[in-house]
């Protein structure tokens, strides 16, 4: 066998593979002897079929079966040797006139290769790095939100401002007939507000949907309509009020302090908002760390400049994936994944040159911290190494988890080397300063 490559440019190539009779004859005929001692065939005896008529049968199929075997080892064995590194698969050129009953064959295979290209961390204008804190008007709401739900609750005689009211939405024609109990306050619509203050048990009242919570999906959970119809529903539904409830706010005093952290955990008003905003800024930093890691992606992506060799991926992708594609859907899902593809090679280069490499035992080691961190929410504060290494097999004999952990463990590496290389400018926001500008 014999394998040459001519290189067409920079980022594409030509493999041509040339097998001889004598690399495939060997197998062939240890196959078709196999298949004489077991062959099945009409007026002969099991085992007494001779061989040119097992060869007329069997022999075409076998020595094409052989032959693409030879061929897949061949390419995976001599971009390995070579180390090439090469997107997508190799591409086999057309040849509608291949003789196999020729004893020699040429094969023809188009590569795409990997662009060659450094990745420079350091920007020129530094990339924003977001400190998302909890500040007082939030910490004032959360103890707030603590103590109501705490708190007592209340009957009233009629609707006011603070009240929580429980009734059943209905509308025939939509069939709507749903209990719900929510806070006045959760209301959008003033118009509806207007309505229900003053409203008594047994009062029934319509109220237009569109609007009338502060999120669609209440409305969804209140009125138990589908996703699909909530948004934008805009139609009357008749609400019949069952309870007028007010709650009552729960004393901030030891004994709350204690159903919340344990005995003794928090003694006083200042410790419980010290320890809301510690607790609050751990969460909050989960996505600074998710929108930096996003930001820093979109710099390199836009910022690292190279070729890919775009006519060879889109014709690999028409048949990479499940179902065969045209040249038309094929450039236009190439469109699609471009980005992520230059990113996927950036991450690559990256993990090369920073050695980011992720070993099994790093693996481990992740999956137990992840552990001890969910046994400690449950109140398990100081578990076994052992028991740990046992849960973390156990999840990691799963390859779906494994490639789970992988990603996630990744992300964390490359989270950490762009804090400490990149032009990191470090800003404080508050939360709902942070949702407003990147979310709503």
């Amino acid at each position: 066998m014999n394998i040459t490559r001519e290189n067409i440019d920079a980022l594409n190539a030509v493999l041509k593979v040339d097998i001889a009779k004598e690399d495939y004859s060997v197998k062939v005929e240890k196959i078709l002897s196999d298949y004489k001692k077991s062959a099945n065939i009409p007026g002969f005896r099991k085992g007494h079929v001779p061989m040119s008529l097992v060869k007329k049968q069997y022999g075409k199929a076998v020595l094409v079966d052989e032959v693409n075997k030879l061929l897949q080892d061949a390419l995976n064995k001599y971009l390995t040797e070579e180390k090439l590194d090469v997107l997508g698969n190799p591409l086999p050129k057309a040849q509608d006139n291949l003789d196999w009953d020729a004893d020699s064959f040429s094969f023809e295979f188009e590569l795409g290769l990997a662009p060659t290209f450094e990745v420079e961390l350091k920007s020129k204008t530094p990339i924003t790095q977001y400190h998302i804190i909890a500040d007082k008007k939030m910490i004032d709401n959360q103890v707030e939100h603590i103590q109501k739900q705490y708190g007592k609750i209340v009957s009233q005689d009629s609707v006011t401002k603070e009240s929580e009211l429980t009734g059943t939405f209905a509308n025939v024609e939509k069939n709507i007939d749903s209990a719900a109990t929510f806070a006045l306050e959760k209301l959008k619509s003033k118009n509806a507000e207007k309505q229900l203050l003053g409203k008594k048990v047994g009062d029934t009242l319509t109220l237009n949907t569109k609007g009338l919570f502060e999120d669609d999906h209440d409305l969804m959970h209140f009125l138990k309509v589908p996703h699909d119809e909530v948004h934008g529903l805009e139609i009357d539904v008749d609400f019949t009020i069952s309870e007028i409830n007010k709650r009552e706010l729960a004393d901030l005093d030891q004994d709350l302090f204690d159903k919340l952290f344990g005995k003794g955990g928090v003694t006083s008003v200042t410790e419980l908002k010290e320890r809301i905003k510690v607790d609050s800024e751990k969460q909050f930093a989960q996505q600074g760390d998710q929108k930096f890691l996003n930001d820093v992606t979109e710099y390199l992506v836009d910022n690292t400049k190279f070729d890919l060799p775009v006519s060879f991926l889109q014709r690999w992708m028409q048949t990479a994936g499940e179902e065969v594609m045209d040249a038309d859907q094929a450039k236009e899902e190439f469109e699609k994944s471009e980005k992520s593809m230059r990113y996927q090679l950036i991450e690559g280069k990256l993990i090369e040159k920073y050695s980011l490499q992720t070993k099994f035992e790093d693996l481990r080691e992740y999956a137990k911290s992840l552990i001890k961190g969910q046994m400690a929410q449950f109140g398990q504060m100081n578990p076994e190494d052992n028991e740990l290494d046992e849960i973390a097999m156990r999840i990691l004999s799963n390859k779906d988890e494994v490639k789970r952990l992988s990603e996630q463990l990744m992300s964390k590496k490359l989270l950490d080397l762009y804090k400490k290389e990149v032009n990191v400018k470090i800003k404080e926001i508050t939360y709902d300063d942070f949702v407003k500008e990147f979310y709503s």
